[in-house]
């Protein structure tokens, strides 16, 4: 069950863990936290670096029915992260999966896939309807 808008649309605020594939094949997992505030995308990401330690970045975009985009753009870009990174995908019907391509201008891209982590949505409607106490 996922919470929807006035407009039957999912929202999408919750943790998504996520992998993203190189045009060689190699793969990054990643997690993301979503903020959707009617379609408008915010929130943050953390990921392993490729030398060592953690990647950490800002999220923006939107939503609009099945459609998700949005850029990702690295809190302390280095020398191999400082052009921002834009995602586009579809998002599967029950609201739990994102997948589609990432791109890096005139660099390179490749294939994601994000999935809703746990029973975030389901959550995510209870505390909707629970009155206050």
């Amino acid at each position: 069950m996922t919470e929807r808008g006035r407009t039957g649309e999912q929202n999408l605020t919750g943790v998504w863990n996520g992998l993203y594939t190189y045009p060689n094949g190699r793969s990054t997992s990643f997690v993301a936290t979503l903020i959707d505030s009617g379609g408008v995308l915010s929130g943050t990401t953390h990921e392993p670096g490729l030398l060592g330690g953690t990647l950490y970045g800002s999220v923006s975009g939107s939503r609009n029915g099945s459609a998700v985009g949005f850029t990702k753009t690295y809190d302390r870009p280095g020398l191999l992260h400082r052009k921002p990174i834009l995602y586009d995908g579809t998002l599967n019907g029950d609201a739990t999966e994102i997948e589609g391509r990432w791109t890096i201008q005139k660099v390179w891209s490749g294939k994601f896939m994000m999935v809703r982590s746990g029973n975030q949505a389901a959550q995510v409607e209870r505390k909707a309807v629970e009155p206050v106490r």
